[in-house]
Formats: structure tokens, C-alpha cells, sequence
């Protein structure tokens, strides 16, 4: 297929190509003060007038389609006080004027190519605008000319050429050009299109031929060559394809993007809209048969007109898409078309409507007589069942109505028995859905950290004494208390806590508090003060990992649990008692799904159940739980934190004796104190993984 006619993508603001020399940076800025357009006879004058001469005629670039002239005027300004200007003088449609960063572009909007040739006078600059190729004659390629090159273009050069994947599937050649005033010239040459730069020379590592097939694009191949004095580009694209072009200071930039078909469209390309090539009308009372015979032999397009298409009709058109010209005529006369390949059928709406009509009414009477025939097709990842519920479900049946499906589950073998246009739509389900199922290993780590601190402080004092004195001496005996020595060395009497004046010893929650005791005793020794001090201050650090994992399919829930079933008597309806178990499980549910761009969403329900056996009750075990359930997006290996749950308890607890516990400095004889800081953390965390179909185990 012919490719489309090719388009430039031209920005008006931002693209000037042309540098500025220094000493015109530096010279007084020149100003645009008046433009004048006259047609005489073949030719279009425009006619510029500066504030100042011009040096030398500017650089600028002319675009086939659409046809437009551009011109940059370096270190001028835009002195006509505004940007757009309509003129409608032969070819001239309209004139735009850009100004940005001390240059000023002339954009001259044509209904065909044209090509100028300079002139200064004076503080004017003479543009004769002709038509590229006489109209009525054969139309010259399509061609797009970047800038004009100066006497001193010998020393322009390539740099570099790359090549990219764009995202929309387009090819992006880039050339690095030495200069922006190089001359560029792209031309269509059969399916190819050449790219002619202008004095320009290729160095020998760029003179080579790029085969780009595997970027998936419309070009195939890229051959850069030198032809004398100027560097050749040929692209070589392939299906239905369009282009832009575009320059911006040392950058060239060539996209070709690729065309989809569109049967209902008329010109096929990216634009919206109208694209056909434009046409003027101008018809008073015409039949509308030879209006359509016209448009036919303007475009070349194949035309069918039913017999029933007639009357006239009276119009004046200039300058309109002929695509819309025969959309118009279509509208008013009451007409429809279809378009098949290059041939375009027009008639009557209702005769369309009829005949598609009887199309269709003649396709379902042949399904009705059409010999059945029985295939069967063997299933190697989906079960047989589960099409045949597919292929038969009442509700969206996509058998036809003497259509049977049987499934053998010993061979998994679907039998299907149908029209031979049904049997190829479910041929083609088939293979769309038999696919093997990717599968996603999930990792989960749960994470129990806990930092505990406590600190306890007590006192006990206790006194004793004796009427009368044996002699012996007080002492202590393995922190039980006070103890008397007679003079034979035998044990007399022990223990101070039952003559205990103040008993607040230090109780922490594990483990046993070290003491310090002193007494003091009479020269007689038979009174005694005692004095025990008991502090303990403990501190813990401790951390549980748990990390469950489980492999399964593609868009299929699993589950795996670890743990204990706890036994508890439960009353039933008679009266009797029944033993039940409840679950204390470390568990992971999920359920997976990979989507198309690699990540994967998850559907997770994570439990974390452990008996408490200090909470247990007559009636049971208690039993603390950790539970979460959420979904997430995560990127295939990545790893992502679900949930948290951070806890802090911190307590001052004292106890003491009124009046006494109050006392400056002595007052911690009279009083217990408990200090406990604890904290404790739990974070989930998740991690997937997409398994190779290629991973085995050896």
C-alpha cells in the first residue's frame, strides 16, 4: 500500500534556526515597519520595508505540506504591531510575525508550495513567491528545505546521528549538526525518504547503514552516505507511515510514526479532521453525479455510484479538503458511502441500509443451513470444563443455537460440534486463554522487637532486743536478719522481719533484688537497729522474626498457617459440655495478580495468634492477635511495609509511709519505688517475586 503523503510538525515559537552573528548582537536592533503583498500575473510580490537596510537576505526554510515560507531576521524586532495578519492575495492565505530573544520569524501561510527568491532595496526586502509546480501539471515530490546555505557552508559537518524508540511506537532521528545554518532538504523517493544536507560532510564512522528493525518502529534501516559535497540520509520505513521535521539551533530532528488504517476514514494519518488535498468549487445547479465524477478524477480514488444517486445542486467552495468537499455534498443530497480499500461505493442512506441489511439476514439464514462439523481441541492449562461453561453459558452463549460442546475429563479434550465460522472463533479462544499461568512466590517477615526497662528500690528496718544478756554477739546470717552468737558459738535468734518497723522491700517483676543491710547494737548487745536495702534494675532486649512464604498462580488465593489448635469446653444445647479447639496460627493469605506492566497486586490477610498463658482462665487459654488485612501494589521483587504497630508503656509507681516517705533525706527509709519503661514494635513486611518460566529445578 502507497504510503500517506507526509506532513511537517512546525512550531512557530521556539524553533529559530538561524544563529546571530556577534556583531549584529552588538549593532543597534532593526525593526519590521511595514508589509505589502500584490499579485502580478504569475508572481507574488511581498514586500517588506526595515527601519534599517539589511546586510545580506535572510536565512529561512520553506514546508510542502502544509505550504508555508519562513524567514528569521536576526537582531530585528516585530514594529507592526501585531503577530497575524490576513491577506487572501493569490496564494497568500495569511501572514504570521514571532518575535523571541532578539530575532524575529516571518511565517507566510500558502494554499500551495511555492519557492521565493530574494531582493533588498533599499530599507526593503522584495520576495517573488512562484508555485512550485504549475497547477494542472504533474505535482514535483514533496519536498521540505531547511534554511539556505551561506558561501562559507564548506566547513558544516555531522557529529552525531542517533536513534530512538519513541512512546508511541514513532522513530526519532536526531542529527547534530556543526552549524544551524546548514541546508536541509527531505524529499519522498518512492517508499523511502532522502534527506539531503547541503555542503555538509559525514565523517567515515557515521558513513554506514543502521539496521533498526528490532525497535519496533515504521523504519527498517537507516543509510548515511556522502554524494560529493552534501551528506545523503535515506530512511527506509515501512507499512503506512507519516513524518515530521523539525530543527531547533544544532538539533534535526526527523519523526516517523506509523498509520493505523481506518476503513471509515477517507485520508488516512494521525491529524484530526480533514486531510485530503484542498480544492475549489464553484458549481450553479450541477448534477451531483458529475460533481462526484469531478471529485473522483481529482483525487484518483475509485468511485461506484448507484443509479439511484441523483438531482443537482448549486455550490461554492475555495480552498476545502476534498474529503469534506464530498462529506458536504453526501450531507445535503442524503447520501452515505462506504469505502472498501481504494474504492468508495455511494448511494442513497436507505439503499445502504437495505442492502447491508439483507447482508446480514443472508449470513444468519446460511448459519442456520450450514453442514455442522466437530472438532476437538486439547487443553493443556485450562480445564475442559471450565470452556465448556465458557462456551455455553446461557447468559452470553457463544455457540450458535445447533452448537454442542462435550468435555472428556480423563484426556481433558474439548469436543465441540458447530458452523465452521463458530469453530474458528472458538479456535481462536481457545488459544488465548490456554496459557500457561505465571506464578509469584510472596515472602512476608513479620518483625516483633520489644525494649524493656525496670527498676525497683526498697527498704526494710527492723529492731530486737534482749532482757537479759548472754554475752553474745549480733550478726547477720545469709540476709535472713539479725542474728545472736552465745558464747558457745550456737545460733540464739534470727530473722528481723517479724520485729520489722518499716517492711517496703523491692518487688520487681522477674528475677531476685540484691540487698544491702547494716545494724547497729548496744555495748551490751542486747538492744539492735536494722537496716536492708533491696534494689534491682533490669534491662531487656528482645526480637521474633516470623517469616511465612508461600508460591502460587497468577490471580489464585493460597494459604499457609503454622501453630497450635487450643482445647476449651463449650456448653451444647443438651446441657453437656463438648471440647472445641480454636487456632493460635501464624498464617498468610493471598491472593495475587500481575499486571500488565510487571508490578504485582496483592490481596493479603496475615494473622499472628499466640496463647497467653498468663491470662489463662478456667474457661481457657487466652490468646493474643496480631491481624492484617489490606491490598497493595508492589513492583516485582520489590518489598513494601503493610502495617505497624508501635506500643510504649511507661509507669513511676511508689509506695510509702505517710508523714515519713515524705521527709527530706530520710525519707527513702520509709518508702518503695518502681520505675518500668517498656516498648515494643511489630512491623509486616511483603515481598514479591514474578518465577521464570524458564526457572527448573536441577
Amino acid at each position: 500500500m502507497k504510503p500517506i503523503k507526509c506532513y511537517l510538525l512546525f512550531l512557530v515559537s521556539g524553533l529559530l534556526l538561524a544563529g546571530t552573528p556577534a556583531s549584529a548582537q552588538e549593532a543597534r536592533p532593526n525593526s519590521i515597519e511595514s508589509m505589502t503583498v500584490a499579485q502580478q500575473g504569475g508572481v507574488l510580490n511581498v514586500k517588506l520595508t526595515f527601519k534599517e537596510p539589511l546586510t545580506a537576505p535572510p536565512p529561512g526554510f520553506s514546508v510542502a505540506s502544509p505550504a508555508r515560507i519562513a524567514l528569521d531576521f536576526a537582531n530585528t524586532t516585530n514594529g507592526l504591531g501585531k503577530t497575524s495578519q490576513t491577506y487572501n492575495e493569490g496564494e497568500l492565505r495569511s501572514a504570521n510575525v514571532v518575535q523571541a530573544e532578539g530575532r524575529t520569524r516571518l511565517v507566510l501561510n500558502l494554499n500551495q508550495a511555492m519557492t521565493y527568491v530574494p531582493t533588498i532595496d533599499g530599507n526593503s526586502l522584495l520576495l517573488a513567491l512562484v508555485p512550485s509546480a504549475p497547477k494542472g501539471g504533474a505535482v514535483a515530490p514533496m519536498a521540505e528545505h531547511f534554511s539556505q546555505p551561506s558561501p562559507s557552508a564548506d566547513a558544516y559537518s555531522i557529529r552525531d546521528i542517533a536513534f530512538r524508540r519513541g512512546k508511541d511506537g514513532e522513530a526519532r532521528i536526531t542529527v547534530d549538526l556543526s552549524d544551524s545554518n546548514a541546508g536541509i532538504d527531505i524529499r519522498q523517493q518512492g517508499q523511502n525518504l532522502v534527506v539531503d544536507f547541503v555542503k555538509v560532510n559525514v565523517p567515515d564512522a557515521l558513513r554506514k547503514r543502521l539496521d533498526v528493525t528490532d525497535f519496533a518502529t515504521p523504519v527498517v534501516s537507516l543509510n548515511t552516505v556522502q554524494q560529493g559535497s552534501n551528506a545523503r540520509m535515506t530512511i527506509t520505513p515501512r507499512g503506512l507511515w507519516e513524518h515530521n521535521a523539525y530543527q531547533t539551533d544544532n538539533q534535526f530532528v526527523i519523526e516517523v510514526r506509523p498509520v493505523i488504517e481506518n476503513p471509515n476514514k477517507l485520508v488516512q494519518g494521525a491529524r484530526g479532521g480533514y486531510q485530503g488535498e484542498k480544492l475549489s468549487l464553484n458549481f450553479q445547479n450541477v448534477e451531483v453525479r458529475r460533481l462526484l465524477q469531478v471529485i473522483g478524477e481529482f483525487t484518483g480514488m475509485n468511485m461506484v455510484v448507484s443509479d439511484s444517486v441523483g438531482g443537482a445542486i448549486t455550490l461554492i467552495l475555495k480552498n476545502v479538503p476534498w474529503d469534506q468537499a464530498l462529506d458536504i455534498i453526501l450531507q445535503q443530497k442524503g447520501l452515505d458511502m462506504r469505502k472498501n480499500g481504494n474504492v468508495i461505493l455511494i448511494a442513497p442512506r436507505e439503499e445502504i441500509a437495505t442492502k447491508e441489511k439483507l447482508d446480514y439476514e443472508a449470513k444468519a439464514q446460511i448459519g442456520d443451513l450450514e453442514p455442522l462439523r466437530t472438532e476437538n481441541f486439547q487443553l493443556n492449562y485450562q480445564k475442559a470444563e471450565e470452556i465448556k461453561k465458557l462456551l455455553t453459558d446461557s447468559t452470553q452463549r457463544m455457540l450458535s443455537k445447533r452448537g454442542s460442546a462435550v468435555v472428556d475429563t480423563r484426556t481433558n479434550i474439548l469436543f465441540v460440534q458447530d458452523t465452521p465460522s463458530r469453530l474458528d472463533d472458538v479456535r481462536q479462544l481457545i488459544a488465548k486463554v490456554d496459557l500457561s499461568v505465571r506464578q509469584v512466590m510472596i515472602e512476608a517477615r513479620i518483625v516483633e522487637a520489644g525494649d524493656s526497662f525496670a527498676k525497683n528500690i526498697g527498704v526494710r528496718l527492723g529492731w530486737g532486743g534482749s532482757a537479759t544478756s548472754s554475752g553474745g554477739t549480733l550478726a547477720f546470717a545469709n540476709g535472713a536478719g539479725p542474728t545472736r552468737i552465745g558464747s558457745d558459738g550456737t545460733l540464739i535468734s534470727g530473722n528481723a522481719s517479724s520485729n520489722a518497723l518499716v517492711n517496703l522491700p523491692a518487688t520487681p517483676r522477674a528475677g531476685t533484688a540484691g540487698t544491702f543491710g547494716l545494724m547497729l547494737f548496744n555495748s551490751d548487745k542486747t538492744k539492735y537497729l536494722t537496716a536492708e536495702i533491696s534494689a534491682l534494675e533490669a534491662d531487656g532486649r528482645g526480637k521474633v522474626i516470623s517469616s511465612p512464604r508461600v508460591m502460587t498462580a497468577n490471580q489464585i488465593e493460597a494459604i499457609i498457617e503454622q501453630g497450635v489448635e487450643i482445647p476449651y469446653q463449650q456448653a451444647t444445647s443438651s446441657g453437656a459440655t463438648s471440647v472445641t479447639f480454636r487456632k493460635a496460627n501464624l498464617s498468610l493469605k493471598v491472593k495475587p495478580q500481575i499486571t500488565p506492566d510487571g508490578k504485582i497486586t496483592m490481596t493479603l490477610d496475615i494473622n499472628k495468634d499466640t496463647p497467653n498463658t498468663s491470662l489463662s482462665t478456667g474457661a481457657g487459654v487466652a490468646i493474643d492477635t496480631k491481624h492484617v488485612k489490606t491490598e497493595v501494589l508492589v513492583e516485582n521483587g520489590g518489598t513494601v511495609v503493610i502495617g505497624g504497630i508501635y506500643t510504649q508503656k511507661t509507669s513511676d509507681t511508689t509506695q510509702r509511709i505517710p508523714f515519713f516517705g515524705d521527709l527530706p533525706y530520710v525519707g527513702w527509709l520509709f518508702k518503695n519505688r518502681e520505675w518500668i519503661d517498656d516498648k515494643t514494635e511489630l512491623l509486616v513486611f511483603i515481598t514479591p517475586r514474578i518465577v521464570a518460566e524458564s526457572l527448573a529445578v536441577r
